[in-house]
């Protein structure tokens, strides 16, 4: 007997939206993919493929694609306000925390290779959004309408499919964007990055397309610094700054990544046929340093459960028990990680520094990376 294909909607066509429009597409639904953005976005900053996430992006058959513009290791330099460098962290650290299967790239180039798979298997309309949704149907802002049995929201934190409860917001805002090359103050293949009280910037010069600046602050009213725009705030909160910082100011531009610092924390992830996928569902800030990868691992998770059970919601609720307790542990993880990122007086930097130090020495490095490989297993 004919059996018709199962329909799904997935709103947002970022990490989390187009890895599972692959996902279900290779597995034989009929998937529509719905962007509320005209285009696609570049961004500049870096995402790291780690454990479940380098697993899913393997499975998905992405690795050919990524490999070429893999960031691969780099060593980096912590400096003092004035960019003089406080002492080098070697590449090899980096390869013992982030462990052996683990692939770096531009949040950019990440979702260019999940683009070019999906579009194979997803109908992506872009300017698009979905209107309403009940038993009838789903409506579309483009006029039409779908009888989906599945509504996928991964449009982000910021979710129009999950409304705005259930949001944390942190004291902290967060950018980045891209570079050219050279970058002045910072050595080719490297990275220069400056840790005060409150306050990260990080500069990376890989190369002509592959180089980028990080920046994150504390702050007591976030909203009050996004209304500035990035390039006001972010010289009120980094212009005394030496090295290679004061050149990235000046680069600072349309496509910078600009954004509060918040956790999405949810009883649940989803009701009836609606589920709710990546950082809509379970955001775990940048500080984590985990969000692709667990986006990557939540889509392609999710086509496993659907495949395994006959009807959606045993699925999502088979999907969510096996996910949620590693989401869990990166969320606090990325609450503790905040203090490395922006800590909180000159007496906690050292404190970092010394830590930092120590991490490169090769019988710390290798206890690092043994903690690193049970963590991701």
């Amino acid at each position: 007997m004919f059996k018709p294909k199962r329909k799904a909607v997935v709103v947002g066509a970022g990490i989390a939206g187009l890895a599972t429009a692959l996902r279900l597409g290779r597995d034989g639904w009929d998937v529509t993919v719905v962007e509320r953005s005209p285009a696609r976005r570049s961004s500049g900053y870096m995402v790291n493929l780690i454990g479940r996430g380098y697993d899913a992006a393997e499975r998905l058959g992405l690795l050919p694609a990524l490999r070429p513009r893999a960031l691969g290791l780099f060593t980096t330099v912590l400096t003092r306000a004035d960019g003089r460098p406080k002492f080098t962290v070697p590449a090899a650290l980096a390869e013992a925390t982030l462990g052996p299967r683990t692939l770096t790239v531009f949040r950019g180039d990440l979702e260019s290779a999940l683009f070019t798979a999906a579009r194979d298997h997803a109908d992506i309309r872009f300017g698009v959004t979905v209107t309403s949704s009940d038993d009838a149907g789903i409506t579309l802002s483009d006029g039409t309408s779908e009888h989906a049995d599945l509504l996928v929201g991964a449009d982000g934190v910021h979710s129009s499919t999950r409304g705005p409860d259930h949001v944390v917001d942190l004291p902290y805002v967060v950018a980045a964007f891209g570079l050219p090359h050279p970058v002045p103050g910072v050595p080719d293949d490297s990275a220069t990055t400056f840790i005060g009280a409150g306050r990260t910037a990080a500069v990376v010069a890989l190369g002509p397309g592959r180089s980028s600046a990080f920046f994150t602050y504390r702050c007591a009213d976030p909203a009050a610094e996004l209304r500035k725009g990035p390039a006001e705030a972010l010289t009120a909160a980094f212009g005394d700054l030496g090295g290679g910082v004061p050149d990235a100011l000046r680069h600072i531009g349309p496509d910078t990544y600009f954004d509060a610092v918040s956790q999405v924390v949810m009883p649940r992830w989803s009701t009836g046929r609606t589920v709710l996928v990546g950082d809509a569902a379970w955001c775990v800030t940048l500080f984590a340093g985990h969000g692709a990868a667990l986006a990557m691992a939540g889509a392609d998770e999710l086509g496993a459960a659907l495949l395994a059970h006959d009807d959606v919601p045993s699925a999502l609720a088979a999907w969510e028990a096996s996910l949620r307790p590693e989401v869990l542990k990166r969320q606090a993880l990325a609450r503790r990680g905040m203090v490395q990122y922006a800590p909180p007086s000159d007496f906690h930097v050292r404190m970092n520094d010394l830590t930092i130090r120590a991490m490169t020495l090769p019988g710390i490095r290798t206890l690092v990376r043994r903690s690193v490989e049970r963590a991701n297993r």
